[in-house]
């Protein structure tokens, strides 16, 4: 008996209701992809095609990306309101249009050479809740255009500073040139604009040399899956936090704030 094509599409839409997968996934995305391919590839993976991820990492950055499946999509704004942990490094003698090595690099004339005293003075000062102004190499839209996108004969665009919140910033190491530290921030704080501007403030450069995520609230690079693991896996119970349990550690009010290096839980 041949189905009526109103038929057949309930049909296909049962059929996609019962095999949805809900949940959330936390990916280890490596360097050298964007967080979209990156979310893609777990789409192959899965078979599930309602998806999104939680923040953006840059192809040069690497770390946790919270990628949400089905109904857990719901869950994007959420997570994103969590407090991100960044561990980085930068040299200080050099900058670049993007604040970051994917852009020609220029020596920056440093007359004194800060101790790691000196730095972390300067770093204190941005802990708290701050303006920044974003990057101009950025996906921050003016006039409904990304600034990364601008034409060459364009000259720079405006971008207005936002309101963000640096829980605190620990400074690990000082090798001239070369800073690694560590940082717990809010929703829409740049790394990159942190080093430009702690560069303007010490009279040195400022470039983004690498960058890793460790944390999103409670999700965390310990318990994060390579897109390979998440392919070798015998099944989505090995990787997947169900909805509900992702909802629970995200209520109102759970805002996980990782402790500063060093300091007592």
């Amino acid at each position: 008996m041949e189905r009526s094509p109103q038929c057949s599409l309930r049909l296909r839409r049962k059929l996609r209701h019962r095999n949805s997968v809900d949940g959330i996934i936390t990916l280890h995305k490596p360097i050298g992809i964007t967080s979209a391919k990156a979310l893609y590839r777990v789409r192959a993976i899965t078979g599930e095609r309602k998806s999104g991820h939680a923040g953006t990492l840059d192809p040069a950055a690497s770390g946790v990306l919270v990628l949400c499946l089905g109904k857990a999509t719901k869950l994007v704004e959420s997570i994103m309101d969590q407090a991100k942990v960044y561990r980085a490094t930068a040299r200080l003698d050099v900058t670049s249009e993007s604040f970051d090595s994917d852009r020609p690099l220029t020596t920056a004339e440093v007359t004194t050479i800060p101790t790691i005293e000196a730095v972390r003075a300067v770093c204190a000062g941005f802990e708290g809740a701050i303006e920044q102004v974003p990057p101009q190499i950025s996906a921050v839209k003016v006039g409904g255009v990304p600034a990364y996108k601008r034409r060459a004969g364009d000259g720079p665009m405006v971008l207005a500073a936002r309101a963000v919140t640096i829980y605190w910033l620990h400074i690990h190491a000082l090798a001239w040139p070369t800073l690694d530290f560590e940082m717990c921030c809010g929703r829409g704080t740049y790394v990159r604009s942190l080093i430009r501007d702690l560069g303007q403030r010490l009279g040195s450069g400022g470039c983004l040399t690498s960058l890793t995520r460790s944390q999103v609230g409670p999700f965390t690079v310990e318990n994060s899956w390579s897109i390979e693991s998440l392919a070798a896996a015998a099944g989505l119970s090995e990787y997947l936090l169900d909805t509900q349990s992702a909802r629970t550690a995200l209520a109102p009010g759970c805002l996980v704030i990782p402790p500063r290096p060093g300091s007592c839980r």
